[in-house]
């Protein structure tokens, strides 16, 4: 791959800048995800928040995406669109995806909340998202090759009767919301690709239940 971009110092300062900003967005949420909520408001609320703190929501029109964040509800993969008819109800699990535009430099993540008390299926799944999100991150170094992050990812989920969605991948991220390399979070025997010092990625496994196959709704 070529056009990998490598970043200093100053422009990882600059990046933790908007790292801490979802983070901040995140804390400030959790307080109104409750039952009844439309998920309109809560994109509002994320909307506002960034605003008056310096950010620009960078899902906002990327791609023709209509809303400020990315709020999925329950058997919704990724990038659910935020409504007046849609409501959270006691028991959902719900994805909150935020990408973040501060002075120029990106951030993205995504974070899951729990409305209320939620059943053992649900909450097994997020425990065994959550893991291999976090044994990814446990190999990362200078040298690694890309391939063994989707290994981890994979044989973890596969081993708890899950299953790794394959439509959507991580990415390199900084001056750019999606940059090279691609995160492939399944096992790529072929993927030898390199971390080099500097790169900055995003890693974002989708985790089902069931059968790895998603669909894509009428709105996109």
């Amino acid at each position: 791959m070529n056009n990998i971009n490598i970043y200093n110092n100053n422009d990882i300062e600059c990046i933790k800048k908007s790292c801490l900003l979802i983070k901040n967005t995140f804390n400030m949420i959790e307080y109104y995800i409750k039952p009844n909520i439309t998920t309109e408001l809560i994109n509002n609320i994320c909307h506002n928040y960034i605003i008056k703190n310096n950010g620009i929501p960078a899902c906002l029109g990327y791609l023709n995406f209509p809303k400020s964040i990315c709020i999925s509800i329950n058997n919704i993969v990724c990038h659910g669109i935020s409504s007046n008819k849609k409501k959270l109800k006691y028991g959902d699990i719900v994805n909150i995806d935020i990408c973040i535009n501060k002075n120029g430099y990106y951030c993205d993540a995504s974070k899951m909340f729990f409305v209320g008390k939620i059943n053992k299926s649900a909450n097994n799944l997020c425990k065994i998202a959550k893991k291999s999100l976090d044994l990814s991150i446990s190999i990362l170094k200078e040298g690694l090759k890309l391939k063994y992050i989707g290994k981890i990812i994979q044989n973890y989920v596969e081993n708890n009767n899950m299953s790794v969605v394959r439509e959507f991948c991580g990415h390199g991220i900084g001056k750019n919301l999606h940059e090279l390399p691609y995160i492939h979070h399944y096992y790529i025997k072929n993927n030898n690709f390199i971390l080099k010092e500097g790169m900055i990625i995003t890693i974002e496994p989708i985790i089902n239940l069931g059968t790895r196959y998603i669909k894509t709704m009428k709105d996109g």
